[in-house]
């Protein structure tokens, strides 16, 4: 078994654990998701799923600046700090806090921003106080990643939040409230709180001794300005397109596009979810000065993540018909929307996990490509929009339209990013294994064959047309792909030894 000399191998066998609770995580969230959009799909239907779908992306957006860069660079403060670790995450809570406030305030004077047609109802401009639980969580679960504690992570955003809001939007059906989807997510959000603080406690214990200091917040506050600034700017690249088709199509396609992509949405939480595990790995290599250390990390994670979610995009995408017409036979059209969104994932993971490192050893750098790349966004969605409209086509070929502009900006991205990343580090850092090309191919005959079946067999693309596909390509990645050091990573239990990959190729 080989190792890479002067590089802890513990930092891939944690990565790797990453990896294993990842993909149990999305398993889950699937599992979760499918629920919620079907009861938002059938008992709320798309035009009130559109008007909910717009309220919380701008509601969430002001969550991102609210924790400040904190998701990733909490990871950076607790590894140079010679505080206690409790106080030092106390004081992320308390700057994320008092930038909640300040976002939550600006909202709750213009409503308008979530909800652009005055239609709000009743208690609706409170909605932006769930900013604080939100960005309260997202802060707790970087600190406990930062002790390689993913499964907090699956608790939280893969069990609790999301069978919360479909248990609640289903009750609040049952009692007719249109309101339902909004109270069913604020319900949600906040129990995803609680169990982030009640899982920080249990791991950190309590902050004795510590007392807020304004000026040692503000500054942590303005070191993760740029931070912040790239997660803002990778999360307004998901969600500027329904900010755009909102001004161009009816709130009816908006929901429909919306279910395409919370759909798409799934594979992404697995490169999300590693970013707090994978910062911590990082910044200690780089403190130690070993940048070849850091590039064989981000090509073995990049590889582990284009494989899943090459893997998830196909088998959702190839029945997508099937998938999209579970939440409701008029949410069919999105079909089109969901096949490029998935692509976009799948295209996005060498970006995401380069940037990874980038916000650590060019994150100036790294904020200016992520700026060109949310403008090429911008400026493609509306011109091929605009195309469509003057060729008369349907609005849902507009959303379509959307998706693949952002299929197209994440695909330069991601070549920008690695090639700097690459120059930095000296060092390859491109996770792409040819055996890949070979499981994809393999999976989509397997899926031909389930969309060929009669219309009245649809369940079956579902049932077993999804775990077939994924069982194809995983078993050809596994064999063909992994490393054997891979193999044994992901294969680790009790007190084996793990060894560092030597992250070459596998020989055919």
């Amino acid at each position: 078994m080989s190792s890479v000399e002067g590089a802890p191998a513990d930092d891939i066998a944690a990565l790797a654990k990453g990896g294993r609770t990842n993909f149990f995580g999305f398993l889950l969230r699937l599992a979760a998701r499918l629920p919620f959009l079907f009861i938002a799909g059938r008992f709320y239907g798309p035009d009130l799923l559109g008007r909910f779908a717009y309220a919380v992306i701008i509601v969430e957006f002001a969550a991102t600046l609210a924790n400040i860069g904190l998701k990733r660079g909490l990871a950076q403060q607790l590894s140079t700090t010679d505080r206690p670790h409790v106080h030092a995450v106390w004081d992320g809570l308390a700057a994320a806090f008092i930038a909640s406030a300040a976002a939550s305030a600006i909202l709750m004077v213009f409503p308008q921003a979530m909800f652009p047609h005055n239609d709000m109802r009743g208690a609706e401009w409170l909605l932006p106080l769930v900013i604080f639980a939100i960005a309260g969580a997202d802060v707790a679960l970087a600190a406990l990643a930062y002790r390689h504690d993913v499964a907090s992570t699956v608790h939280a955003r893969a069990i609790v939040e999301p069978w919360t809001i479909s248990i609640a939007a289903g009750a609040f059906a049952l009692v007719h409230s249109r309101d339902g989807l909004i109270l069913a997510y604020v319900i949600s959000v906040c129990a995803g709180l609680a169990t982030s603080l009640w899982r920080l406690g249990r791991s950190y214990g309590l902050p004795r001794g510590w007392i807020p200091r304004p000026a040692r917040v503000m500054a942590l506050a303005r070191t993760n300005v740029p931070l912040a600034a790239a997660d803002a700017i990778e999360w307004g690249s998901r969600r500027l397109d329904i900010a755009i088709l909102g001004l161009f199509v009816a709130p009816y396609y908006v929901g429909v596009y919306y279910v395409a992509q919370q759909v798409a949405s799934l594979p992404q939480k697995l490169k999300t979810s590693f970013d707090p595990i994978l910062a911590p790995v990082i910044t200690q290599r780089l403190a130690e000065g070993d940048r070849p250390a850091v590039a064989r990390q981000v090509r073995q994670v990049g590889f582990w993540i284009i494989a899943a979610q090459t893997g998830i995009a196909l088998a959702l995408g190839i029945p997508g018909e099937a998938v999209m017409g579970l939440v409701g036979p008029q949410f069919v059209g999105g079909t089109g929307a969901l096949a490029f969104l998935l692509a976009a994932e799948a295209v996005a993971a060498t970006a995401a996990v380069s940037e990874a490192a980038l916000v650590y050893v060019a994150r100036h750098r790294n904020l200016l490509i992520s700026l060109a790349m949310i403008g090429v966004q911008a400026v493609l969605t509306v011109a091929i929009i605009l195309i469509v409209r003057a060729l008369h086509w349907p609005q849902a070929y507009q959303a379509a339209s959307a998706a693949l502009a952002l299929a197209l900006a994440l695909g330069c991205a991601s070549v920008a990013k690695a090639r700097l990343l690459a120059r930095l580090l000296d060092a390859p850092v491109q996770g792409w294994r040819w055996p890949l090309a070979w499981a994809a191919a393999a999976a989509v005959a397997v899926g031909a064959l389930f969309t060929a079946l009669p219309h009245s067999l649809e369940w079956a693309q579902l049932v077993f047309g999804v775990p077939v596909i994924l069982l194809v390509f995983g078993a050809i990645v596994w064999r063909r792909g992994f490393t054997a050091e891979d193999r044994v990573l992901f294969r680790l239990r009790g007190g084996e030894a793990p060894t560092l990959p030597t992250g070459e190729l596998p020989t055919p």
